[in-house]
């Protein structure tokens, strides 16, 4: 790894948080918001990642309510916004926080993006004009959402590297074989905090029927080893344990262990309680910084 990728990767820190609470919607709502980030920056994680198909306009109070932590969208669909707008939007953010912010982006999904067509060749093209917009988004400052050997080929040539939504360790391993030694792998890994093993997996299902639903993750999880049984009914308990981390805060260290020996620079926690995805674990949040010895 070169110095300068290597400073690249560093900027993320080893520990993150994906939420896709972060988007804040009104004035009270954007209240609770930047209070909340303020806190996840001071407890000392490297990256906060605004999950739930962000738009530009939800990554500015964040940014401005932090100090040090880098502030990355996760992911920002480039079907729903001209790279034209974010390539100014983003100027805009670098020139009043240098180095904070990093521009995830990905194809989203056919079940939800209307114009959903070619994404691989779109995607080539949405790179292009981040590179010749009026002001271009470097490649050190942008991150791909990629699955496929193909897209994270493109994300270690055109990005600094790849944000894997939904993996396993085993795919993390196949991942950095297709980025190479120097890009950045960070995959998100969901957690519940519960020792009831029972009540935790009620709880991932209770999210993972969703994705469940949409072609690229389930195409991924086949290529990986599972089958169409293990979709049934919000996953099979062998689906649920490869992608979830479920039980005490010992149990998530040691599933990041197992992503980090992998190949992961970088693992983004998405903590899930049960209660609605708009709601912040801000409990939870404290508990994992304490068990990362962050800040």
């Amino acid at each position: 790894m070169t110095s300068e990728s290597s400073d690249e990767v560093a900027r993320f820190g080893t520990i993150g948080i994906w939420s896709a609470a972060l988007h804040p919607a009104g004035p009270d709502r954007g209240g609770e918001v930047t209070e909340a980030v303020a806190e996840l920056d001071e407890l000392g994680y490297g990256t906060l990642w605004i999950g739930g198909s962000p738009s530009m306009d939800d990554v500015v109070p964040v940014v401005d309510a932090t100090r040090r932590i880098t502030v990355a969208t996760g992911i920002l669909s480039i079907w729903q916004h001209s790279a034209a707008d974010v390539a100014e939007q983003v100027a805009g953010i670098e020139k009043r926080h240098p180095g904070r912010f990093v521009l995830g982006i990905g194809v989203s999904h056919d079940a939800l993006a209307p114009k959903y067509a070619r994404p691989y060749s779109e995607m080539v093209a949405y790179l292009d004009a981040l590179d010749t917009a009026s002001v271009p988004v470097p490649a050190s400052r942008r991150v791909l959402a990629a699955l496929g050997p193909k897209m994270l080929k493109l994300s270690a040539e055109r990005a600094v590297g790849a944000h894997p939504y939904l993996v396993t360790a085993e795919h993390t391993a196949q991942a950095r074989e297709a980025l190479g030694a120097d890009a950045l792998l960070a995959p998100e890994l969901k957690v519940v905090l519960d020792t009831d093993l029972d009540r935790a997996r009620t709880v991932a299902r209770g999210t993972l029927s969703m994705y469940l639903q949409l072609s690229n993750y389930t195409s991924n999880l086949l290529r990986l080893g599972f089958e169409d049984a293990d979709f049934a009914d919000g996953g099979s308990n062998r689906l649920l344990d490869a992608l979830f981390a479920l039980g005490d805060l010992e149990t998530v260290r040691a599933r990041v262990d197992a992503y980090r020996a992998a190949g992961a620079d970088h693992v983004a926690l998405q903590v899930l309680t049960g209660d609605r995805r708009s709601d912040l674990p801000r409990a939870e949040w404290r508990e994992l910084a304490s068990a990362f010895s962050l800040g």
